[in-house]
């Protein structure tokens, strides 16, 4: 069979590029060749360092991109490693601060002569008239009504006027119905401690012959009270400081201004003492219950006078305790 004319114009083509590459292969070392060789790279070198430089660039713009987003990636990690640790920073602080006031707190306790239960405040209920927090201990510590509260430095807080098997309630001395009887450490005078209407402190019913200065200290004086009656508080409790002194020429009695000892508006833990056996005795006959000795038990209002310490001469009326968290 004979080929076609496409095949035999393909074959020509092949036989003739073989010869001239066999022909470029024979003459490639020739110095016309290299001649020519040398000229063809003259002529294209710029078209190479056009597509050399491109290259880099392309490469180079690659690169950057990669380690844009490596560097991106690796500041997410580090961003979330200094969350992390500002959030443990807190913590630890939180701790600290606690431990401080607990070790305080501890101090105390090794300085009293009585029995104390540690509690945590959980809330608190503050209005115009009344101060009130919560704690996380109560009559399954042995904590019972009437109760003194103290704070870091021995500072008197309050004492207990409602108690559960797990939580009491603490009447502060700036609530409007608390009554401390006081003593004024340089001079020995003594007045009435009472709260005020948004949470102030005064000292009533100091003589007016008596010496009162700005700065003194006041403490609870521990009076006992006539006919069996002990102070409902242990005497020696800091109360506050004196910061302002009102005097008339023609009273006969001054009174006094106090910073309370404690920061009463921002309590986080205290010491309830637990075995002071203060105020009114318990009551004769089957009425009295077991484990309210120390407790009041005439609910009547009493008679104002002055010198009388009465925190919780009368009924407090008091609502369910809340145990959400203080603030």
């Amino acid at each position: 069979m004979f080929a076609s004319p496409t095949s035999r114009r393909r074959g020509i083509l092949y036989a003739a590029l073989l010869a001239i590459c066999l022909l470029l292969l024979a003459t490639s070392g020739t110095a016309p060749v290299r001649e020519i060789q040398r000229g063809f790279s003259f002529a294209l070198s710029p078209i190479q360092g056009v597509l050399s430089g491109t290259t880099r660039s392309v490469t180079s713009a690659l690169g950057a991109i990669f380690e844009i987003e490596r560097l991106r990636q690796e500041n997410e990690r580090l961003q979330t490693r200094i969350e992390a640790l500002e959030v443990e920073n807190r913590r630890l602080e939180e701790v600290r601060i606690q431990n401080e006031q607990l070790a305080s707190l501890l101090k105390v306790r090794g300085t009293l002569d009585y029995k104390t239960v540690a509690a945590a405040v959980i809330a608190r209920q503050v209005n115009e008239y009344e101060r009130i927090v919560t704690i996380d201990q109560g009559t399954d510590r042995g904590i019972r009504v009437g109760d003194v509260a103290v704070a870091g430095g021995a500072a008197l807080v309050g004492r207990v006027v409602e108690a559960g098997p797990n939580f009491a309630r603490i009447l502060l001395i700036n609530d409007t119905r608390s009554t401390v009887i006081g003593l004024v450490e340089s001079s020995r005078a003594t007045g009435n401690v009472v709260g005020q209407p948004g949470g102030a402190l005064v000292m009533e019913d100091v003589a007016a012959t008596e010496r009162v200065n700005l700065d003194d200290q006041v403490v609870t004086a521990g009076i006992d009270l006539g006919e069996g009656v002990r102070s409902p508080f242990p005497k020696g409790l800091l109360i506050g400081r004196v910061i302002d002194v009102q005097r008339d020429p023609n009273a006969v009695v001054q009174t006094s201004f106090l910073a309370p000892a404690a920061d009463l508006d921002k309590l986080e833990y205290v010491l309830v003492i637990i075995n002071y056996e203060g105020g009114l005795g318990p009551s004769p006959g089957p009425s009295a219950a077991p484990g309210e000795t120390g407790a009041p038990q005439d609910t009547s209002a009493p008679e104002e006078t002055p010198g009388e310490e009465s925190p919780l001469a009368s009924p407090v009326p008091l609502p369910e305790p809340s145990l959400a968290p203080a603030p």
